[in-house]
């Protein structure tokens, strides 16, 4: 057998499939975007469909010769080629352990049940949907039982968005972020220092906050020639290929923050997608290394370049060409304003202190759930309890408490850890980026963004799916995730901010 003869054939049957999955990823962004009321189960029926065919296609004998005749071969093989195998090999065993129509029923559900959460937090009535997600729960445990486990039923999930994530590594993990979280939380509600934020709230014409965010979008390197903005329910980012990456905002008239702030987290995303080498097509590579890396550089962008001074330095005479209401704010008052810290409910609008707390949550939720030590009918319960212990808030209404997050509508457990894993991932690139460039926040006072991007390009972007995590954040940093990094980034911080030591 000649090697590349069989790898570009191999190529050439990703390229048919990734086809297919751009076809049902434009169909999802419809639904997500501009589909009429109306249209929603004809449209899941399409989407039920597609995705038959899209599992035909990657459980297909065709799919197992590939992997038959190439896995001899594997010490011949480059980097990219062990990668597009070790892919294929892994999507193929997971699929392929779920009877097809057993997936096809799932998939209509899942189309289904994301409308009835729209509406259930619409009217803010969690029994609307609790029909729905009572089957999505039963779903995920019946495929899990097809893919296996060795010690919890979690880590099958986990395993999805995070190669080799446990929950014994996370539970070590998310240990030592409470920890350090709580510890700056007490010192900052300690602090006799208050901050203001008053200003930030108002009315905000929605047209102009569009402008605003496709103008913020395109500085920090957002390419709209190869991307678009809409507005959602819930804010997401997708793409089909790295020449056509959507992402959408939703805007609140009465606050300034929640679309900015929403736009340049999914930006990150859209850099990160947009930047993916053109060679990665047809590989099944053309994405991100993980879920956890790929919230790494939205919230980089959201979060430690958005809320930062410098990058305040640049936002506020910008946002006072907008909006009267800032003509008088100062730079310092605006800084503050930004970082603000307060205990509250929405994960989306939480400050970058206590959000990892909200992640924290859902984890421990999620697990109690997958693993049947509670049930939907008490997750609403659960729910509250923990945020008025970690938090101390309770929901007034579902849309503000159990109803505030879209993911668990189509089936995405396990991925809410890889926002708090984001932040740890960023933080840790960023300490290596101020040692190898010292001087460039100071570039973004002037809105220069580009060494920032350049270099997360170069590090991250361009390589997709080709390193595993570990392997990319080895590679960029020289050592193994290590929360203490952002740790250290939110005490540096905040202590300043609150003059506390």
């Amino acid at each position: 057998m000649e090697l590349k003869e069989k790898i570009d054939e191999l190529k050439d049957y990703l390229s048919q499939y990734e086809r297919l999955e751009q076809a049902i990823g434009i169909i999802y962004w419809d639904m997500r975007t501009n589909i009429p009321s109306k249209a929603g189960e004809s449209r899941g029926k399409v989407l039920e469909y597609l995705s038959s065919e899209a599992f035909k296609m990657i459980t297909s004998p065709k799919v197992g010769e590939f992997i038959n005749d190439l896995t001899p071969y594997k010490d011949e093989m480059n980097k990219v080629e062990q990668r597009i195998l070790q892919e294929l090999e892994k999507n193929y065993n997971e699929t392929k352990k779920i009877p097809q129509d057993r997936y096809v029923e799932y998939v209509g559900l899942c189309s289904n049940s994301e409308i009835a959460w729209e509406k259930a937090k619409d009217a803010s009535d969690f029994e609307i949907f609790k029909p729905y997600l009572e089957k999505v729960v039963e779903f995920q445990k019946e495929f899990i039982n097809y893919w296996g486990y060795k010690n919890n039923k979690y880590d099958t999930l986990l395993d999805k968005y995070e190669l080799g994530l446990t929950t014994e590594k996370l539970d070590k993990i998310f240990s030592e972020l409470k920890d350090g979280i709580i510890e700056v939380l007490n010192k900052v509600k300690g602090s006799k220092k208050k901050l203001n934020r008053d200003f930030l709230y108002g009315h905000f014409d929605e047209g102009k906050q569009k402008e605003l965010s496709l103008f913020i979008l395109e500085k920090i390197g957002f390419d709209m020639e190869a991307g678009r903005l809409d507005v959602s329910v819930h804010p997401f980012t997708t793409n089909f290929g790295n020449k056509d990456v959507r992402l959408t905002t939703n805007y609140h008239e009465d606050e300034f923050t929640s679309a900015l702030f929403s736009t340049i987290h999914e930006g990150g995303h859209g850099i990160y997608e947009q930047n993916i080498s053109d060679d990665l097509e047809s590989t099944g590579l053309q994405q991100g290394a993980s879920m956890a890396i790929h919230e790494s550089q939205s919230r980089f962008y959201e979060n430690i370049l958005g809320r930062s001074k410098e990058f305040c330095s640049y936002l506020l005479p910008v946002a006072k060409e907008y909006f009267s209401d800032f003509k008088d704010v100062t730079l310092d008052e605006f800084y503050e304003a930004m970082n603000y810290v307060e205990t509250s409910l929405i994960r989306t609008e939480a400050d970058e202190l206590t959000y990892g707390l909200h992640i924290i949550i859902r984890y421990e939720i999620e697990k109690e759930l997958i693993n049947g030590r509670i049930t939907v009918n008490e997750l609403k319960d659960t729910w509250n309890k923990k945020y008025k212990e970690y938090l101390g808030v309770e929901p007034k209404n579902d849309a503000e408490g159990i109803l505030q997050d879209m993911h668990w509508s189509d089936g995405s457990f396990g991925y809410f850890p890889s926002y708090a894993l984001g932040n740890l991932y960023g933080a840790q690139m960023f300490n290596t980026l101020l040692k190898e460039k010292p001087n460039v926040m100071e570039e973004v006072k002037n809105g220069n963004l580009t060494d920032i991007t350049k270099w997360l390009n170069e590090k991250v972007h361009v390589h997709g799916a080709i390193y595993t995590p570990e392997e990319l954040i080895k590679n960029i940093t020289g050592e193994e995730l290590n929360a203490k990094y952002f740790i250290d980034y939110l005490k540096n911080k905040y202590y300043s901010l609150y003059d506390v030591e």
